[in-house]
């Protein structure tokens, strides 16, 4: 079930690209240490497709959303799987795999469809229509 709008899922977007790029500094982690590495740079590249996803929080809308769903699946999976790929489980793995795991289940929630540049949204047009 597609629970989640797009305009959401852009916000969530963001956010936890932020989240990703900020963790492994608060963390203590070292820099060059792929604990830290993986998630800097999946964050980093959440950001640059998120900006070209054809939905409400992007610059350009040229990234189709079930295209966006598959690499936020497949980041997911890479974050959630890496510290047994990289090696480093025995140092850090339940915030990489949790968030990875949410990552998946986000995208699997999403609605495929944004709304058309310049829509009005949805709690635009039921305040409208209440106020008619």
């Amino acid at each position: 079930m597609r629970l989640i709008p797009t305009r959401i899922h852009g916000l969530l977007d963001y956010v936890v690209a932020l989240l990703l790029i900020v963790w492994p500094l608060l963390a203590g982690y070292r820099l060059d240490a792929p604990e830290a590495v993986v998630p800097i740079v999946l964050g980093a590249g959440t950001v640059g497709f998120s900006l070209f996803t054809d939905y409400e929080m992007s610059l350009a809308r040229l990234i189709p959303m079930p295209v966006h769903l598959g690499l936020d699946m497949a980041s997911g999976a890479l974050l959630a799987l890496s510290p047994w790929l990289f090696g480093f489980a025995e140092r850090a793995w339940t915030p990489h795999l949790v968030i990875g795991l949410l990552e998946i289940g986000v995208a699997m929630t999403t609605a495929t469809v944004a709304s058309p540049i310049g829509a009005p949204s949805r709690q635009g047009v039921a305040r409208r229509q209440a106020g008619s």
